[in-house]
């Protein structure tokens, strides 16, 4: 409720500003905001594209996808985030969450456990240790989020251990949480779930992501787990070229039926023209046989994107992207769906 809201934005706002005792501290405020227009040629007549996307979900309507609000603070030993966002993907992506929780972009406070080495604890909500994207479309290869990306954490609420070594070429970080993309942990589950992340940085053209969560989105009368996999290689290959392959895997099972599996794999290409122009092309795949995200039993895709940097606080992005499907799934008559979206970012 409003009041919960409110008592987490004070609280959180009180420990940013006591801690700037510190003399080594540093407070910082920053804002992001993205308009979009997107044409979903299926034309549903709600104005709501397919159930499984929740970014730029509005057919035929300028819309805001994401408005969002930050603070941070830094200090030798504490760090903590406050975000509070607005739009589309709050609206869509939180709806299963407490009114009181659906504008929390991030709300955590984290300790470092050493003096000599990078081991924190942080515990609150945080972005979701699992993929490469984020609902930060700017911050992201491609103007919409992949199959894979929409169908997986977006964030996570819980208590994270992290450590990175000196040379910060390896993150591994070993997580305690209330569920698969969850605020509040449902009625009915009492279990925890977990998660690891391990994230290594041979080079500076090279990383490799390895994140898995092992837990239920069930109740637990349902004796449900889910057993999930998330890799992703990112390799810049030059100046102007680079590569991002991914893949997800997943298993569930509960006592009313066998094992359940899904599986996406994703190929993004980027060309940097120059500091103001990129181009992406990125096809993938959406297997989902036991229909448990999405009501076909795959879907295949591809999506071209141009990027255009209007100064060093706005983009301009579009894309089209064409989706086909085993089954008749858009607007329930067809199999194949054509899209155009362009979105105007800002960060200040």
């Amino acid at each position: 409720m409003l009041r919960n809201l409110f008592i987490i934005i004070c609280s959180s706002s009180y420990i940013l500003c006591s801690a700037q005792i510190d003399s080594s501290s540093k407070l910082s405020f920053s804002g992001y905001g993205e308009l979009y227009y997107s044409y979903d040629f299926s034309k549903p007549e709600n104005h709501e594209k397919s159930s499984f996307l929740y970014n730029h979900k509005r057919h035929n309507e300028i819309n805001a996808n994401l408005i969002l609000l930050k603070s941070n603070y830094s200090s030798i030993n504490t760090r903590a985030n406050l975000g509070i966002m607005f739009g589309n993907y709050a609206q869509y992506n939180l709806s299963a969450e407490p009114s009181w929780a659906k504008l929390i972009y991030e709300a955590n406070i984290g300790v470092k456990l050493s003096k000599s080495k990078s081991l924190w604890l942080d515990a609150g909500i945080m972005p979701s240790h699992i993929g490469f994207e984020s609902a930060i479309s700017a911050d992201c290869w491609t103007l919409t989020r992949s199959l894979l990306a929409e169908n997986s954490p977006y964030y996570e609420t819980g208590v994270k251990l992290s450590y990175t070594n000196k040379k910060e070429d390896l993150n591994i970080a070993l997580l305690a949480l209330n569920g698969w993309q969850k605020i509040q942990r449902p009625d009915g589950i009492q279990r925890p779930s977990f998660g690891v992340q391990v994230n290594l940085k041979p080079t500076s053209k090279f990383t490799f992501n390895y994140s898995n969560f092992i837990g239920s989105d069930q109740v637990d009368s349902l004796d449900s787990w889910r057993f999930f996999h998330n890799l992703y290689v990112q390799y810049d290959i030059n100046k102007s070229f680079g590569i991002l392959a991914g893949l997800d895997f997943g298993l569930e099972k509960n006592n009313y039926h066998n094992t359940d599996n899904w599986s996406s794999p994703v190929l993004i290409l980027r060309y940097i023209a120059n500091n103001k122009t990129r181009i992406a092309c990125r096809v993938e795949q959406y297997n989902d046989r036991d229909h448990l995200f999405i009501t076909s039993g795959k879907i295949i895709g591809f999506s071209t994107n141009l990027d255009r940097q209007i100064n060093d606080k706005i983009q301009l992005r579009m894309e089209e992207k064409i989706l086909h499907a085993d089954d008749a799934i858009f607007s329930s008559t067809k199999k194949d769906n054509y899209s155009l979206t362009t979105n105007l970012t800002i960060r200040i």
